[in-house]
């Protein structure tokens, strides 16, 4: 086994999720090179791990809304073109979906995927070989699980990201300690009153941190705004790319956020974490494997704000 595919295109909290799979084929098989295809809103992720040797960004989101374009069809064959230069020994799939499906597909290689009752879309007759995977497992698990199946190595060690941020200087961040405050979500059901985050930004202040409200559209813009208007000496930076976002929670004192996959990447990178879930399961996808995290809440369930600076003060002893 010399050169293994690893196919995670999206979303963001997935692709973090599919980070231990790099470790343990590296545990398992010495000296095996691991590439990875990401969308191409996502390449910091992979790129952050030292042992990835080459990340193929792809843009199937983009290519999808107009491939009829001439130019879209010609991005897409060039994406293939470099897909194939290489020759793979397996090309593994752990998004499960159709469109990572059809990308494996490219991919010269023996391909191996979910099967069709492991995942969202029935697709394992798109694969040479498919495999069960139990819906029970954390997300982290079933990616694992499904890699360790494919190519035939026992999991006997704990989920390691192995990635860390690299430090580089953020202009607008102040020089005392900073908490970062992940307060938003495409979905609503998931987000956490503006009440609760004014308050746990008051206390957090008091306690000497620096809040950092960062945000990805004009929506949540308007939202670390109207929060950071409560918030003693808070900060909404600019709109930040995934590598300085990378750098601004590696660096952070505390992170708390939603189910969002942000607050996933803070916990991979081992930034003191709270996760925060309403409408979601922490079970199946919280915050898993991370050295300094913890998950509060659950479907149906608010979590209060003592709860969150209970959670942190946990982390720091």
């Amino acid at each position: 086994m010399r050169r293994v595919l690893l196919v995670k295109t999206s979303s963001l909290g997935d692709v973090v999720h599919n980070l231990p799979v790099v470790g343990d084929l590296q545990s398992a098989i010495p000296g095996v090179t691991v590439d990875w295809v990401v969308e191409e809103a996502f390449t910091a992720i992979p790129r952050l791990h030292p042992r990835i040797a080459r990340v193929l960004p792809a843009a199937l989101r983009r290519w999808r809304r107009s491939f009829w374009r001439a130019s879209v069809r010609s991005e897409w064959r060039a994406f293939v073109r470099e897909l194939r230069r290489e020759t793979y020994d397996a090309v593994i799939d752990t998004q499960g979906l159709l469109k990572s499906a059809l990308v494996s597909l490219q991919a010269r290689g023996p391909r191996h995927g979910l099967d069709w009752a492991s995942s969202r879309e029935p697709l394992g007759w798109l694969y040479d070989f498919s495999y069960a995977v139990p819906w029970d497992q954390h997300a982290v698990e079933r990616n694992r699980s499904l890699a360790a199946q494919a190519l035939g190595y026992a999991l006997d060690k704990p989920a390691c990201y192995g990635v860390a941020a690299t430090v580089r200087p953020l202009p607008w961040l102040p020089a005392q300690p900073h908490a970062v405050l992940l307060h938003a979500t495409s979905a609503e059901r998931k987000l956490w009153p503006e009440a609760y985050w004014l308050e746990l930004g008051a206390r957090l202040g008091a306690d000497g941190l620096t809040c950092v409200l960062p945000w990805g559209n004009d929506a949540e813009r308007s939202r670390s705004a109207r929060l950071a208007a409560g918030i003693p000496q808070a900060v909404v930076p600019e709109k930040t790319g995934l590598d300085d976002l990378a750098a601004l929670l590696g660096s952070a004192a505390a992170v708390i956020g939603i189910d969002t996959g942000l607050t996933h990447l803070a916990g991979a990178l081992g930034a003191p974490t709270v996760g925060i879930y309403v409408a979601t399961d922490p079970a199946a996808t919280g915050l898993h494997a991370c050295s300094r995290a913890a998950n509060i809440g659950g479907i149906g369930r608010m979590p209060q704000v003592a709860e969150v600076r209970a959670a942190l003060d946990a982390l720091d002893r």
